[in-house]
């Protein structure tokens, strides 16, 4: 019988072929492949002869020709079926962009500009309003197109313009973007809730919870504008700086309603900017306001210098805690492993721009909170820690990560301590 030769193929060790079963889905099967090589005329003495060389069939690339013909087809078919989807897509687009006369932006921050930046650049027709409270920032859009505070080096187009005037900035309004602080959201909507259409959606950007309620902003809005009012919420991984200098991003437009959330998807995409769709309103803003949390834990850990290891457990752990918590309160499974789940997750733990995950590096690393607050911006995870247990209490559902977090806010432990009782905790089976 034939002798054989073992060879290493640790760098070719599976084969994928890559097959198209639906227009919006890649199913990728993996193939192990062969460890033994059969050699005809092999012997114990001397060089073993192979019939014909990996390698060889391979070529310069990863694949063999067979491979490389595979993917290339299942490319193929996904960008044609992509075409013909937009090119169907484009006159809704174009006539849902060119309805949308004005659009009003509710507060002058970061992500606020970075968002109305977008809309002015997607159609330069559109009047883009930034609503805000200070007359010099207003002054320095209007006559120099630069948003001093928080976009100095950067140039507004020019139909976006800011106003002081919550009366004339809401006039004849087509769409309201709310991008206010959480904690400040609820008595700003009840100041301009006469000023409000009717019939003007509030795309929400604002990601928290309530202190003292609890109440997610879609909840905030209803309660002041009436439970019937249009809404999306917009959320997902993304930094409002990377928006501005147009680097890709995907967000995620959630409604009740979607074919609110495609023309909201209509008004914000572009070549750098995909906006999927979703249902699951309770799933976005309660993932969009757990992260921030999380975010804190991973910033702590960050900041003891305890390393790589510490940082990935904890936030593995600490995801388990927000969909275990969200699924209670009526999210689904798919949008807490989607973009704006697990993809905002990433960016808030990992990143050093995340505000929340600077708060934790601080804090570990020995700074009071009172300190922190004082020199930064608005972190919305130190506000929403609280709630988060009252939200565990009510749901029945144990929180330890984000517990711990809580108590290191309010002072009731240190940083190193709660990361050493949390590792030192009984093992359970995962589920």
């Amino acid at each position: 019988g034939a002798k054989f030769q073992f060879r290493d193929f640790s760098s070719l060790s599976t084969r994928q072929f890559v097959s198209r079963s639906s227009p919006d889905r890649l199913d990728i099967q993996v193939a192990e492949s062969n460890d033994i090589v059969p050699v005809q005329g092999a012997s114990s003495e001397g060089p073993e002869k192979e019939v014909e060389s990996e390698e060889g069939r391979r070529g310069a690339g990863v694949l063999t020709q067979e491979e490389r013909a595979s993917v290339q087809n299942a490319w193929d078919k996904l960008i044609r079926w992509s075409r013909i989807k937009l090119r169907r897509e484009e006159g809704t687009m174009d006539s849902i962009r060119a309805a949308a006369e004005k659009v009003v932006v509710l507060g002058g921050g970061s992500f606020g500009t970075a968002m109305a930046s977008i809309l002015a650049r997607n159609d330069p027709s559109t009047e883009i309003v930034l609503l805000v409270r200070d007359e010099n920032l207003a002054k320095s859009i209007n006559e120099n197109h630069k948003n001093s505070r928080y976009f100095p080096e950067h140039t507004l187009p020019d139909n976006v313009t800011a106003s002081t005037n919550a009366e004339e900035a809401l006039d004849e309004v087509q769409y309201i973007v709310h991008a206010i602080p959480v904690q400040a959201s609820s008595n700003f909507l009840a100041s301009i809730a006469h000023l409000v259409p009717s019939s003007a959606p509030i795309i929400c950007l604002s990601k928290g919870l309530e202190v003292g309620t609890g109440r997610m902003m879609a909840e905030m809005v209803y309660a002041t504008l009436g439970k019937t009012h249009p809404l999306v919420v917009l959320s997902g991984p993304s930094f409002a700086v990377e928006l501005m200098q147009e680097k890709p991003t995907m967000l995620v437009a959630a409604s009740s309603d979607l074919q609110l959330a495609q023309s909201v998807s209509a008004l914000f995409s572009s070549p750098n900017l995909r906006v999927n769709l979703s249902d699951d309103v309770v799933g976005v803003e309660v993932a969009g306001a757990l992260k921030n949390v999380l975010a804190i834990a991973a910033g702590i850990v960050e900041g003891l210098n305890l390393g790589n290891n510490a940082i990935a457990a904890l936030t593995a752990q600490g995801c388990t805690e927000i969909r275990q918590l969200s699924e209670k309160m009526g999210a689904k499974p798919a949008t807490l492993s989607g973009p704006a789940g697990v993809g905002d997750i990433m960016l808030t733990c990992f990143v050093p721009l995340s505000r929340n995950r600077t708060v934790g590096v601080r804090l570990g690393a020995g700074e009071s909170l009172e300190e922190i607050l004082k020199s930064g911006r608005t972190a919305e995870g130190v506000a929403t820690a609280g709630v988060v247990i009252s939200l565990a209490k009510k749901y029945n559902v144990s929180l330890p990560v984000l517990t711990a977090v809580s108590r290191i806010l309010d002072n009731q432990t240190s940083p190193r301590t709660a990361v050493m009782e949390l590792m030192n905790m009984p093992q359970i089976p995962e589920n």
